[in-house]
């Protein structure tokens, strides 16, 4: 879980949406309240008319909203042209190492979708609220070893690795995608764990890029590296915002990381397929039920972060 990512990254949470995000969803001007309609078309498509069965199945409609919802993003080059700077990448690879008191640690391998841009993120907290840091105490999980659960290996090269060859154009990482859409629930990783990923990818590919910007060695960084994250089953989705302060993990003491969290945000109720008939009297008509514009709003606001 993200008690668990906390421990491992040095990380300290903060619940909700940084303030440079949330000064993107109060700001009338960009107008995110347009996309109303088009939001709704979108899970439409992905849940009644990608296909001719009757309900499709989680592995398709989950993809098939995503890349709609992504579009939908893009639009928004013409307002801001700087959007156009982005590129996604499929199926690269990570490498990140670290060490945590005695234990190497390493997170290696595919993970999400990364939208990368030609510029970086600015920080998003201040240096006042980064030294605040150095106050908060990391929890422990006495008796039990913070290192649980976690796959043992020999480690033949400490490897770190952004998967991008040097003069890559969009060469900074912006936001994670995860698309959980499995279509048996025991093989989908429960929110909880979802977040738990999403804060140790977007810190892997935080670490990689420090180490590839500053070196290898340990230190507080000047310009803090920020990346975001965003996991979805086609329904719920959790949103972060991860800041990498320190690449000094090894002790508990000084200078923590961040991240912001917004947890369980539903696009949508229920995607009725069929109706839902009680007693010959239609109780649920086919359609979208119990929309929620805000989630999409957020998913928006965490794309255009960085650029407006």
């Amino acid at each position: 879980g993200v008690r668990q990512a906390q421990w491992l990254t040095k990380t300290k949470l903060v619940e909700g949406l940084p303030p440079s995000v949330q000064s993107i969803l109060d700001n009338p001007a960009h107008g995110l309240q347009e996309h109303e309609e088009r939001v709704k078309d979108a899970i439409s498509h992905a849940r009644f008319w990608d296909t001719r069965e009757v309900a499709p199945k989680r592995e398709r409609f989950c993809p098939v909203l995503f890349e709609d919802l992504i579009h939908l993003c893009r639009l928004m080059s013409r307002k801001y042209p700087a959007l156009s700077k982005r590129m996604l990448a499929r199926n690269y690879r990570i490498a990140a190492t670290w060490e945590r008191e005695s234990v190497l640690l390493q997170i290696r391998g595919l993970n999400g979708i990364l939208m990368n841009s030609m510029a970086p993120i600015p920080p998003v907290a201040s240096k006042e609220e980064i030294l605040a840091t150095k106050e908060h105490v990391l929890e422990t999980f006495h008796p039990i070893l913070p290192t649980i659960d976690l796959q043992e290996v020999n480690v033949y090269k400490e490897l770190n690795d952004t998967g991008f060859r040097d003069g890559y154009p969009y060469s900074h990482p912006h936001t994670l995608f995860f698309l959980e859409s499995a279509v048996i629930c025991p093989d989908r990783f429960r929110p909880e764990q979802l977040r738990a990923k999403m804060l140790m990818f977007a810190f892997g590919n935080a670490l990689a890029k420090a180490k590839a910007l500053y070196g290898n060695d340990p230190k507080v960084l000047e310009q803090p590296i920020v990346v975001q994250s965003i996991g979805t089953d086609g329904q719920l989705f959790q949103f972060m915002v991860f800041q990498l302060n320190t690449t000094d993990l090894v002790s508990n003491d000084g200078i923590k990381n961040l991240v912001w969290i917004d947890s369980d945000q539903k696009l949508y109720e229920t995607a009725q397929c069929v109706p839902k008939i009680k007693k010959r009297v239609v109780v649920k008509p086919v359609g979208i039920h119990g929309f929620q514009p805000d989630t999409f709003k957020k998913f928006l606001a965490l794309y255009l972060h960085g650029t407006v």
